[in-house]
């Protein structure tokens, strides 16, 4: 079996023998190189299957969202009656809650005021008599 060579004619590739044949007579191969598509985030190999609204490693299986997709969800929190919640609103709590890792509790009816709104499972952190927690919004309702 002989020799070869390969070379690149702009996105494709020709794999040429070297015993002094022509150009013409080697072997064409053309690759499409998408380098828009991310490589995965598991296995880090560029074998991506591409949705519309997520990407799928072919390799490990791994799914994941389009960084595009992302950015452009914002979050919608809402309260225990069903009302948006935005930073800076005041709510009141709905049931008493007990602080972890002690034994006080906060009465129900507390007023928080100036929430911030924050990714998790506890979307809301404020400030409760100068004590710094995070709540979860099914335990408020907006004031």
């Amino acid at each position: 079996m002989g020799h070869f060579s390969i070379t690149q004619a702009g996105r494709s590739f020709l794999l040429v023998p070297e015993s002094g044949s022509r150009k013409e007579d080697g072997l064409h191969i053309d690759f499409d190189f998408d380098m828009s598509q991310p490589a995965c985030p598991v296995c880090s190999l560029n074998d991506v299957l591409d949705f519309p609204d997520h990407y799928e490693c072919a390799t490990c299986g791994h799914e994941w969202e389009r960084e595009d997709n992302a950015s452009d969800a914002t979050r919608i929190v809402k309260d225990a009656n069903g009302n948006v919640l935005a930073d800076g609103d005041c709510v009141t709590l709905i049931k008493d809650l007990k602080l972890r890792g002690s034994s006080e509790v906060i009465k129900q009816g507390t007023k928080v005021r100036s929430i911030r709104l924050v990714d998790g499972d506890h979307e809301i952190d404020c400030k409760v008599d100068g004590v710094s927690m995070a709540l979860k919004a099914c335990f408020v309702k907006k004031a």
